[in-house]
């Protein structure tokens, strides 16, 4: 029987293969998992490394992310839920386990899935509350105890995110979606109702002039994520639920900020700061929250800032490895990844180039970025934060983006790795007895979901990132 292959290392990537190294020791190491430390092409099988998988790889990608995905339920719904976990989130958490139900329910049709996703975000919004709770007494407490001492200190622990990957936004955007396709009209009033009311929050629409820097603007944490979550509700429940003149202030006052971060530097018209780091990457930084921007309608001026914020990223990709820098100024060349480096910042050039059609630039730089994904992108790490899972989202988008067959074929390259070293990864000590082994960012349950956008890679989204 014939295999289904294709060669680790395309023409491109060898030309460039000699000044493309990376240091010792970085967090891209793992394409050989019985080999430790080193560059990237010192931990390759081979120098024609070949990726390989039965010709009916899409029924066993399908029955692989099953099987998976009811491994992920298992160990941190149906074991965990006793515990009383404290993390209802996607990024890391037990909605993470809902989302991946949702994708299965989106790949096979099987009901029970939506329904036990459903199930989860109910739960996740009862741990939420419940977890706000126990914040609000403790705050009381503190207060009367050291209110003198402590009251910046409680400002901090008591605000809550509005993000969809680590808050409210989150459960309560995804619950309303679950809650449409189970045609629960009274779960979807309750979690739209939720969302609207977590959308008044005061701090969303106040810019830097009127001193709004307190919120962040990042994916993760900030206003971005925040517009993210309406974003996927508007895509699945249609129109615009939640309405652009609740959501266009909120935009604006992150255009805002990014000119105030930005200021300091005249070849950058946008830059944002967490936690006092100008971070480039999805996660925290500029192609995370360009990303988002893209999905609005900006004025002229708008849209300018956000191109030449985009060109100024690609005039300092790193010269000889054609990666971005984690940060402004940050001079190691070490991460290939979503939440960090090139492929996170492909996501958003695959995105900046669908807005901006007669701009070949991005696209050009869009696919240079895939480049530096296909020679880097294949590390130990499995999940989509960091891990090989989330780098095979790049091939996807330029998949979509180009129609070329080559992105499907490196996709599916990486998915077969996984799928042959998933259960040594799952043994490993490092990551068997980690706290998030099964969650979506970071463990396996975004493997199982690559694997289930594999079935229909036209249709496939990065989880959390694309709508």
């Amino acid at each position: 029987m014939s295999s289904w292959v294709v060669e680790y290392g395309s023409q491109e990537s060898k030309k460039k293969s000699n000044s493309n190294s990376h240091e010792d020791g970085n967090d891209n190491e793992g394409l050989d998992l019985l080999q430790k430390g080193g560059s990237c092409d010192h931990l390759t099988a081979s120098s024609n490394h070949l990726i390989s998988l039965p010709p009916d790889h899409n029924d066993t990608l399908l029955r692989a992310a099953i099987s998976l995905k009811d491994q992920v339920v298992e160990m941190t719904w149906r074991r965990k839920l006793n515990n009383g976990s404290l993390d209802p989130t996607v990024y890391t958490g037990l909605l993470g386990t809902a989302f991946t139900c949702f994708r299965s329910y989106q790949a096979t049709a099987h009901r029970r899935d939506l329904l036990l996703c459903a199930d989860i975000v109910h739960a996740c919004a009862a741990l939420a509350h419940s977890s706000t709770r126990c914040v609000s007494l403790y705050v009381f407490v503190c207060v009367c105890v050291y209110i003198y001492v402590y009251i910046p200190f409680l400002f901090v622990i008591t605000r809550e995110h509005v993000t969809f990957l680590c808050g409210r936004g989150g459960v309560y955007a995804l619950g309303a979606v679950a809650a449409n396709y189970c045609r629960d009209q009274t779960k979807l009033d309750f979690y739209l109702d939720r969302f609207l009311e977590m959308a008044q929050e005061r701090a969303l629409p106040v810019g830097p002039e009127e001193g709004g820097l307190g919120m962040s603007y990042d994916l993760l944490y900030g206003r971005a994520g925040f517009l993210w979550a309406a974003l996927f509700i508007n895509k699945h429940l249609g129109g615009q639920i939640i309405s652009n003149d609740l959501l266009m202030p909120v935009v604006e006052a992150v255009l805002a900020g990014g000119r105030a971060g930005a200021s300091h530097n005249t070849g950058c018209p946008l830059m944002y700061r967490w936690h006092g780091t100008r971070y480039w990457g999805a996660a925290h930084g500029l192609a995370g929250i360009l990303h988002v921007l893209l999905h609005f309608p900006l004025s002229g001026d708008d849209i300018e800032d956000v191109k030449a914020t985009l060109r100024y990223m690609m005039s300092n990709r790193f010269p000889h490895s054609g990666n971005f820098p984690v940060s402004e100024g940050n001079p190691r060349d070490k991460l290939v990844q979503w939440s960090h480096g090139a492929c996170g910042v492909a996501l958003t050039l695959c995105k900046a180039s669908e807005v901006f059609p007669n701009d070949r630039e991005f696209r050009d730089a869009a696919i240079e970025a895939g480049e530096v994904v296909w020679k880097s992108g294949l590390v130990k790490k499995v999940g989509l934060a960091d891990g090989t899972a989330g780098n095979a989202y790049s091939f996807l988008s330029l998949l979509r983006l180009t129609r070329e067959s080559i992105y499907e074929e490196r996709a599916k390259a990486f998915a077969t790795y996984l799928y042959h070293t998933i259960q040594k990864t799952i043994n490993e000590e490092h990551l068997g007895q980690a706290e998030h082994t099964y969650s979506l960012f970071q463990g396996l349950a975004g493997t199982a979901c690559l694997w289930f956008d594999l079935v229909a890679s036209e249709e496939s989204r990065f989880p959390g990132y694309e709508i």
